[in-house]
């Protein structure tokens, strides 16, 4: 079997209609009055995407375009900086929650992982001067691990256009068990609301026919 690359049509088509580990922050999203509006945009994404067995429309731009080219460099610098070898993978499902999975930017070790960013420039920096992993993917790396079973996952934040002892950051999160199990019970409640939904305008939209609803009633 053909080896599935991330960002191709074969991916999407393995997430489609699932929560991601991207994503696990837009479902957890709340504000003082209750869930945010992320929250729900991300919820009609994929209803549409189970309805229609399409992908929704990613956006993309500049930035996100530079990271993805300089990623390959990034994973390279790491496992020099490791000393290891990480293996890519495609789409990892959450080991019982069916309807969700992660893709970590790679599998290190027996038991770790890697998460890469190649941010703008300010970005990187505010990094290097925090040392610290921005909070934004905390929840995104939590995910992967849950999906993985994996105990770590290395942060990396790299940036070729600064001088090179700034363009590598590299910082290890370790497994929140707790943590992980209130993302589970968000997720869990969040996919029944989509599945609910889904059902309900299936109900409204597209009804049993006539003539076989008439055929059940006589064979029941």
């Amino acid at each position: 079997m053909e080896e599935i690359v991330q960002g191709t049509a074969e991916w999407h088509a393995l997430r489609l209609g699932k929560v991601t580990a991207s994503r696990v922050a837009d479902v957890i999203a709340k504000t003082k009055t209750g869930p945010s509006a992320s929250r729900a945009k991300y919820a009609g994404e994929l209803i549409a995407e189970r309805l229609t067995g399409t992908p929704a429309d990613r956006f993309t731009n500049a930035a996100m375009a530079w990271g993805t080219e300089q990623e390959p460099a990034a994973r390279k610098t790491y496992e020099f900086y490791r000393d290891t070898d990480v293996e890519q993978v495609a789409f990892v499902l959450h080991q019982t929650i069916g309807d969700s999975g992660a893709s970590p930017d790679g599998l290190v070790d027996v038991d770790g992982l890697v998460e890469i960013k190649c941010p703008e420039t300010h970005t990187h920096i505010e990094t290097l001067l925090g040392q610290a992993v921005p909070a934004k993917y905390v929840t995104q790396m939590q995910w992967q691990m849950a999906c993985t079973g994996r105990a770590w996952c290395d942060f990396v934040s790299y940036d070729p256009r600064l001088p090179e002892p700034m363009r590598f950051f590299c910082k290890r999160v370790m497994r929140d068990a707790a943590l992980i199990a209130e993302l589970e019970r968000e997720v869990v409640a969040f996919l029944n609301e989509v599945r609910g939904t889904v059902a309900q305008l299936q109900r409204i939209y597209d009804p049993q026919p006539a003539d076989e609803a008439v055929n059940l009633r006589m064979a029941g």
